[in-house]
Parts: structure tokens; C-alpha cells; sequence
């Protein structure tokens, strides 16, 4: 008996636990008691900054949270069957470094491959602006460095003409693989509110200032032409300044008919690299932030009502008993939020579809005890005996009945992407808990109560 009492002790506790990590930051306001503060959420900051903990919120996905969605397919025509793999996770990362250089928090990029289609999955919360994030992440922004031949004299009145005829520029052997950076910036003494064009400040390797440095020697007075991805035309046609006689002193910077906006756009592109293989976008989506506000409130509603009717049933069919199992519910329900919440599980639509399914599976174990309790007690077996029966002979049929469950969620996770495995992690979390609260917390609080 002892032990049930502190089997009981630990199950509270766990509830307690639980409730407190699962539950939400919530803000208070109250002027009139000069209260303004928030509720609920856990945050730790330790170490200044070194370890942080923040458990304030479960992340949501991008259809709960609004964002855009892109689907890029790779071009691997190409590249060796032995290649693609890798070029594939060299996109991915490049794609990445692009993400993160818009300053978007919790960017989710999934590469996804199905037979000899090669595709990248990026998902972008927070911005409703298509164009702009295909034209931050879907170019490859090769920037390439060309110069006249020696033969071929310059002229700044022929400068439309070298400007037209591509095929007259040759290789120097800089390119943005030199680079090590770029920053739109705006010509000395220029504001952000002047009508100046701003200007994109490239910043070289060690070895790359050495090579462009012995470029700008060789070509004083003359221009260097910036050529960007396959483009036939130079972005840019800066002529090289006297100054530069005696090599590189600076970092230089590229003019060209920039707004601000298109010359943040390629300073990223540069900085990120360039994409090995050509992308283009086979799939976009975007998902305002309202209607991500409105599927969240619906799905709590749908959570709520699928709860409460569930813990009715219990209630109606199995009256005490239904009671303890009503208990055992709520910790389940607790204890799922706060697995969301530390693992982190990221939650969308399909994956709260996943949780409010699981809520009925949640009490199919102790459907299962109780009516095989019942059944024992109208064979005459005495109450004790009847609960450690009525357990012990359900075990078969409930551990089956879940492994199967488990085994598809498993299958669904590994061999599905983006919202099946969404659906498939939060149904297979929602049945390890709903295991663990069915038998063990149900049958401890039965047994320590003792009465049915």
C-alpha cells in the first residue's frame, strides 16, 4: 500500500510538472493595479546567453503561423549519378545560409528526394512576400569578373557596343568564389532618405584581394566587367581609377541601377554563394497570417470539444472509474504539450489532427482494462482480484492493439514528408504517453483508491 501511495505522490508530481511546462505564456494586464505582466511560460537565460531555455510558446508551423512555402526542383541534367546526392545537400545548404541572411526565425528547408526528381522544401514564416523570397533563395548569383582583351583598345564611346557584344570579354579568374562578403552600402556623405543609388561593397578572400589587386593593375583607365549567372550582359562596367595603379587599397564596390531593395537582394545572393546546380520553382504557397490565426483558434476548439466528449463518454459508460480515466486524460493531455514543447515538436494543421486522434486512442487501453475488470467482477471474483486480473489479461490486447498504431505512425514519419510527418510524429508521441498514463497512472490510482 505503501508503495501505491508513492506511486500516487510521483504521478501528482509528474502532473504538476507537466502542467507547468505545457502551459502557455499568457500576458496580464490590470492598469488599475498597475499589474503588467506575463503568466505561464517558462524562459531560462543561463550563462549570459550560453544556455537558454525557452519554453514560452510550442512552435507552430508555417500554416499556423502564416509565412511562404516554396517547392524548388534542382536541374541535375547535368551533374554524375554520383554527384546529385551531394549537389543536392550543397543546394540545401546554400538555401539555408540564404534564409538566414533575411533574418527569418525557425525557416524550416527539407530536401526531398523521389526517384530523379530532386527537390528542396523551404518554408519561410513570418513574410507574405512571394517574389521576394524566390528572388533571395532561387537564384544562383555566380558573380564573375571579366576584362578586355589586350588587343582591343577602350573607348568610353564604345562603351554600349562592349556593353552588347558579351563575346568580346574574357575570363580573369575572379570570381565570387574570392569573396568573402558584401553589404549594400551608399556613396560617401549619401543618407539612407538621399535619392543616391546605393552600391554593393565587395569584401576578398586574402587570395582573392591578391588576384583582383594584380586585375586592377593591369587594367588602370580601362573597365572590368561584372557579369552575374549566365547573363549575356555585364551588371556592372566599372572603369578601373588611376588610384588603383599601385593595386587593391579598399574594398570596391560594384555600381550599377540598384534600389535598395534589389541591392540587398543580390549582396545576400553573393554572400550566400552560388547554388551548384539551376533551380526553378515548381510549387508556391503563401499563407497570411490571419488565416494561420483563425486554423489555430478553430483547432483549439476542435481539441477542446473532442476532450470533453471523450471525458463524458468516460464518464457515462464507466462512472467512478471513468472518473480516474478522465484524470489520466488530463495528465495525458498535459504531458503531450510539454513532450511538444521540449523536444521541440514543430505543430501544424495535420499534426493537430494527429493529437486530437490520439486523445481518443489515448483512452482505447483503459476501455479495454475496464470492461475486462468489469467482466471479472460478474464472474464473481472478488474487486482486488478482479483489477489485477482485469489488467494483467487486457495487456495483450492493448500492447498489440498500440504497436500497430506505433509501426504505422513509424512508417508514415520515415517514408513521408513536410505535413505527413507532422501527422505521424504527433500521433506516435500521443500513443507512447497515452501508454504510459492508460496503464501505469490509471491502474496506480485505481489500486490506491480502491474503489470502482
Amino acid at each position: 500500500m505503501r508503495k501505491d501511495f508513492l506511486k500516487l505522490g510521483l504521478i501528482v508530481g509528474l502532473f504538476v510538472v507537466a502542467v507547468v511546462v505545457a502551459m502557455p505564456a499568457v500576458p496580464v494586464k490590470l492598469p488599475r493595479l498597475n499589474i503588467d505582466t506575463t503568466v505561464g511560460g517558462l524562459y531560462f537565460n543561463l550563462f549570459n546567453g550560453a544556455y537558454v531555455v525557452d519554453l514560452r510558446d510550442i512552435k507552430r508551423g508555417l500554416d499556423l503561423q502564416g509565412g511562404v512555402k516554396l517547392t524548388l526542383e534542382a536541374d541535375m541534367t547535368k551533374i554524375a549519378d554520383g554527384d546529385k546526392d551531394k549537389a543536392l545537400d550543397s543546394a540545401q545548404e546554400i538555401i539555408a545560409r540564404r534564409v538566414d541572411f533575411l533574418g527569418v526565425a525557425e525557416p524550416r528547408i527539407n530536401s526531398v528526394k523521389a526517384g530523379s526528381q530532386y527537390r528542396i522544401e523551404v518554408e519561410i514564416p513570418g513574410i507574405d512576400d512571394v517574389k521576394s523570397a524566390v528572388d533571395a533563395i532561387g537564384h544562383t548569383a555566380q558573380l564573375t569578373f571579366k576584362k578586355l582583351p589586350s588587343t582591343v583598345e577602350w573607348s568610353e564611346a564604345k562603351r554600349l557596343d562592349y556593353y552588347q557584344n558579351p563575346n568580346i570579354w574574357e575570363d580573369t579568374g575572379v570570381t565570387g568564389a574570392d569573396l568573402v562578403g558584401a553589404e549594400p552600402v551608399f556613396s560617401q556623405g549619401a543618407s539612407l532618405e538621399s535619392k543616391t543609388s546605393p552600391q554593393i561593397q565587395l569584401r576578398f578572400s586574402g587570395e582573392g584581394r591578391k588576384k583582383f589587386s594584380e586585375l586592377a593593375k593591369q587594367n588602370v583607365g580601362k573597365p572590368i566587367a561584372l557579369f552575374l549567372d549566365d547573363s549575356p550582359y555585364p551588371i556592372s562596367m566599372p572603369i578601373v581609377d588611376p588610384d588603383l595603379a599601385g593595386g587593391l587599397t579598399g574594398d570596391p564596390v560594384i555600381n550599377g541601377s540598384f534600389d535598395m531593395k534589389s541591392a540587398r537582394a543580390l549582396s545576400l545572393q553573393i554572400r550566400a554563394g552560388a547554388l551548384p546546380v539551376p533551380i526553378s520553382v515548381l510549387e508556391q504557397k503563401t499563407v497570411g497570417a490571419t488565416l494561420g490565426a483563425e486554423s489555430v483558434t478553430k483547432s483549439l476548439k476542435a481539441g477542446l470539444i473532442g476532450l470533453g466528449v471523450v471525458m463524458l463518454f468516460m464518464i457515462v459508460m464507466y462512472r467512478e472509474l471513468g472518473l480516474i480515466a478522465d484524470f489520466g486524460l488530463l495528465l495525458y493531455t498535459a504531458l503531450v504539450m510539454a513532450v511538444f514543447k521540449l523536444i521541440p515538436v514543430t505543430l501544424t494543421l495535420p499534426g493537430i489532427a494527429g493529437f486530437i486522434l490520439s486523445i481518443g486512442m489515448a483512452v482505447d487501453a483503459s476501455i479495454l482494462a475496464f470492461e475486462r475488470i468489469l467482466e471479472e467482477v460478474r464472474w464473481g471474483k472478488p474487486r482486488g482480484v478482479a483489477l489485477k486480473l482485469g489488467f494483467e489479461r487486457s495487456w495483450n490486447s492493448i500492447r498489440d492493439s498500440n504497436m500497430s498504431s506505433l509501426i504505422t505512425a513509424a512508417v508514415l514519419f520515415y517514408f513521408g514528408s513536410g505535413v505527413v510527418r507532422g501527422f505521424a510524429l504527433t500521433l506516435g508521441i500521443g500513443i507512447l504517453v497515452s501508454l504510459f498514463t492508460s496503464v501505469f497512472v490509471v491502474r496506480t490510482v485505481i489500486k490506491t483508491v480502491g474503489r470502482f
